[in-house]
């Protein structure tokens, strides 16, 4: 049991850390407010939050 409890950690650690769980969350979102929209894929949101970034450069320090 604590294996089990140990391996979903860090199977969560990883998905936060590399944004596969963003994206997922952003999904969930997309299709609640959007039910008629088709859902973008992986590469075109981060294409839209690469732009979404590089358009808020006041919140960047450099």
């Amino acid at each position: 049991m604590r294996i089990r409890h140990w391996v979903r950690a860090v199977r969560w650690y990883l998905r936060e850390l590399t944004g596969e769980a963003e994206y997922d969350r952003h999904c969930e979102r997309h299709r609640r407010h959007h039910p008629l929209a088709p859902v973008p894929t992986r590469r075109e949101y981060q294409v839209l939050r690469t732009r979404y970034q590089e358009a808020r450069t006041h919140s960047r320090c450099c």
